[in-house]
Formats: C-alpha cells, structure tokens, sequence
C-alpha cells in the first residue's frame, strides 16, 4: 500500500497498544487558551476538548464525532510536550500533538486555513491547534472521496483510514481493497470509541 501523508506508527511511550497513526509560538502568533490550561500534558481526556472539536470541526464542514474518535484513537501514548520533542529528535518523522499529525500532513493542510501561519512544531503546546489542524486535514480528505465509494464502509470509517494510512490507502480502501491488520486495529478502536465520542459533543 502506498503512504500519502498519513500516520507511520509512532512507539507508545505509556502503553501496551502500539498503533499506527513545537517550542514557542510563531511571531505574531496568539496560542489558544488550550496552550497553557492546566493539565494540558501527559494524560488527557479527549472528551475535555469537546468544545474545540466541535467549533473546529464546524469551521472544517466535517463531523465533529469523527473528529473526536480520532483524538481517542490518537490518545493510546502519552501527550506531553517534552516527551514529544525528545522522541521526535531521534525519529524525525514522528508526529506531534494530540491529534498526532506528521509535519507533511500539517504543512500541506494549512495553507490558505486560518492557521496557516502557524508551525507544526507548535502542535504540542497547543491542543486546539492540534484540533484545528486535524479537523482540516479530514475536510481535504473527503474532499478526495468518491461520492459513491465501493467499500462496505461508511464515509467516516474511510476518512478516519485515511488519517490513519494516508490519502492513497484511503482510496484503495475506497474501491474494495483489503484492510490490512494495522489499519483494521484502527478500524475497529474508531468504531469502539465512536459511541463515546459521540455523547462527548453533543
């Protein structure tokens, strides 16, 4: 299968369940209240974000229960900044944030969006720029989707693939081809916490 900007697997710091999936603020730049909220480290509940998920995803024209199950699926490591950079300075292609986005995704997202003098290396201190961004990379997503895709899947169940695997599986996925067994582990958390992320933003 082909990579296109989507998740590599990136090794959990805390957790048993391996899955695939910035220093200070630009010049001019105004972090969001999210950026220094307490607790804003290490462990989280992405339900604690509800509020920016759903005006992100609204600014996006995406479902802001999709956005939330891919900050659960996204949660299996732990968030802390620090952490982060220190794993990123030994794999520079790891991802960054709550919403784990690799700096490709992040810089083909931003142009022309509202966050798009923002860096990617800002993604860890600022969770709803992490949502932002996210929230963007899955409106272009589906802006790549066939109106009528072949695959017994649901729009978002594709979309969130396509986050996961990139743009290229996400269509191959479109078409029929089989899931592999790292993209089905994420097929089947996102369904698993999908309930949940939906009672998080009503």
């Amino acid at each position: 299968m082909v990579r296109s900007g989507g998740h590599l697997p990136d090794p959990p710091a805390a957790s048993s369940t391996p899955t695939p999936s910035a220093a200070s603020a630009a010049a001019g730049a105004t972090p969001s209240p999210s950026a220094t909220k307490p607790g804003s480290g290490g462990r989280y509940d992405p339900a604690d974000y509800a509020e920016p998920v759903r005006r992100y995803a609204a600014e996006a024209g995406v479902d802001p229960q999709l956005v939330m199950a891919i900050l659960y699926n996204e949660s299996y490591k732990p968030h802390d900044p620090d952490l982060e950079r220190a794993w990123q300075r030994s794999k520079p292609d790891a991802s960054f944030g709550i919403a784990n986005m690799h700096r490709a995704a992040f810089d083909d997202t931003k142009p022309g969006r509202p966050f798009a003098a923002r860096r990617w290396e800002e993604l860890p201190d600022d969770r709803d720029l992490a949502v932002q961004a996210a929230s963007w990379h899955l409106h272009d997503l589906a802006a790549q989707l066939p109106a009528h895709p072949s695959a017994p899947l649901t729009r978002n169940e594709l979309l969130a693939l396509g986050y996961n695997a990139g743009a290229g599986n996400m269509l191959a996925f479109a078409r029929g081809v089989k899931i592999g067994p790292q993209a089905q582990s994420y097929l089947d958390r996102l369904r698993d916490n999908w309930e949940k992320s939906g009672a998080a933003v009503k």
